[in-house]
C-alpha cells in the first residue's frame, strides 16, 4: 500500500475535463503503486478514511496520472477543490464486475454471448456500467435490449447507439 497526500484540484478550461474535481498523482507514486507503467490502470484503498476501489488513474503525460474526483467521493470525504488529502493505494487487480441482468439476457442469445465475450474485458465493463448506471427499470431494460440486439447484430457501442438514434 503506497501512502501520500496531495490537494484536490479542479480543471478549468480542458476540453472533455472542463470542470472535472481531480488529484494528481505524480510518476514516481504511480510507480511505486505499479512499477514501469504509463497505461492507465486501476487502484482501491482509501482516499482519507473513505473506502475505494475500480478507481482508474488516468495518465497525462510526462509519466503523472490523474483520478478524477465525482460527487460520490467527494461527498464521503467532505471536501472540495482545495483540500488536502491523504491516500492510501494498492494496484486494483480484481476482476471487473458484470451486470448481471446483461449476463443472464445474453445467454439467451448466443451469437450476442459470443461477441461479448471477444471483447477485451475493459470494453465489457463499460457495457455493465452503461446498464447498471440507467436511474429506472424501463431505461436499464431498454438499454440491455439494445446491448444484446446491437452485438447480435455485430455491432460495437459506438454503432449500436447510433442505429438507435437513427430508429424512426
Amino acid at each position: 500500500m503506497t501512502t501520500f497526500q496531495t490537494i484536490l484540484q479542479k480543471f478549468g478550461e480542458k476540453g472533455e475535463k472542463t470542470g472535472w474535481t481531480y488529484i494528481e498523482i505524480p510518476a514516481h507514486v504511480a510507480h511505486a503503486i505499479k512499477p514501469d507503467t504509463k497505461l492507465g490502470f486501476r487502484v482501491k484503498g482509501l482516499i482519507d478514511n473513505f473506502p475505494v476501489k475500480l478507481l482508474a488513474l488516468l495518465p497525462m503525460g510526462e509519466g503523472d496520472f490523474i483520478v478524477p474526483m465525482n460527487a460520490q467521493i467527494r461527498k464521503g470525504i467532505r471536501k472540495e477543490e482545495g483540500a488536502m488529502v491523504t491516500l492510501n493505494f494498492e494496484e486494483d487487480t480484481d476482476e471487473l464486475p458484470q451486470s448481471e441482468e446483461l449476463m443472464m439476457c445474453l445467454e439467451d442469445e448466443p451469437k450476442a454471448l459470443e461477441a461479448f465475450l471477444k471483447m477485451p474485458k475493459g470494453h465489457q465493463s463499460y457495457y455493465s456500467k452503461w446498464i447498471d448506471s440507467a436511474k429506472t427499470v424501463e431505461t436499464k431494460t431498454k438499454r440491455i435490449t439494445m446491448t444484446v440486439n446491437g452485438l447480435a447484430m455485430g455491432m460495437n457501442y459506438g454503432e449500436m447507439l447510433k442505429y438507435y438514434r437513427e430508429l424512426p
